[in-house]
Order: C-alpha cells, then structure tokens, then sequence
C-alpha cells in the first residue's frame, strides 16, 4: 500500500510510434493523475499528528513517462483499512489490548480503530482522470 505508478513501458513503445505531440501530452497526463492523486491523499487524509500527510510525496521518473506516489509512514495501511474489530474484511484483532499513548502519556485499552480511507479514493479518482484523458487522445 502506498505506492502507485501512473505509465508503462508498452505506452512509451507506442509513443515513440505517434510522435512528439502525442508523447508530451501523454506525459502531462501522467504528472497530472499523479499530482492529482497526491493531493486527493493528503486532503483525504486524517489528521491527528500530521505527520501522514507530510509523507505523501510524488516523483516524476527521469522522461516523464512515469510518477510514484508514495505515503512514507509505516501506520498508513492501519489506517486506511482499521485495525481489531473494525478492520475491513474482518481481519483485525478480535481481542482488546493496551498500549501505551505518548500523546495521552497514559494507558489505553482499546478493541481497535474503524478504517478512514484516504489512498484508495484517491487512487480511483486520479485512475478517472488518467483514463478519460488517454481517451481523449485516440479521438
């Protein structure tokens, strides 16, 4: 979780084919899903310590014919599907546990957290808009 590439190989094969036009509006494409994926993550995103939103960072591979969006904090997937009894799927921890709160600087008990997904949403609107502009092109 936390990682997605927008582009391919095969595209830059065929790229290569169209011609220069063609190419430089597929790699604008490609760092607008991305920028749109990123920032779609980071408002989706809860905040509590805001450390979540600072690790979404976006890079463009060298040609532009690829971008990563990456989430840098290991707790991310914690909170995109939930943990114990609230996880999705069911396959969180089914008993309460403890854990000391740095925040709270005290114990706490806790049967676990409901999901707040913030990736996949994004995921899916920047997949929209990649799609919809490629389309645009064989018009």
């Amino acid at each position: 979780m936390g990682l997605t590439r927008f582009g391919a190989k095969s595209l830059q094969i065929a790229l290569d084919k169209w011609g220069d036009d063609v190419m430089d509006r597929v790699k604008e494409i490609i760092v607008e899903t991305a920028s749109i994926l990123r920032n779609e993550a980071i408002v989706r995103a809860p905040v509590d310590t805001g450390d979540l939103k600072k690790s979404i960072e976006m890079t463009v591979a060298p040609g532009g014919m690829s971008a990563i969006v990456h989430v840098g904090v290991h707790y991310a997937i914690y909170i995109e599907y939930g943990t114990g009894i609230y996880a999705v799927n069911g396959n969180g921890r089914k008993t309460p546990w403890t854990y000391y709160s740095q925040k709270l600087q005290q114990y706490v008990r806790t049967n676990g957290m409901a999901a707040q997904p913030f990736w996949y949403p994004a995921v899916e609107k920047a997949k929209d808009h990649y799609y919809s502009e490629l389309r645009k092109l064989g018009r």
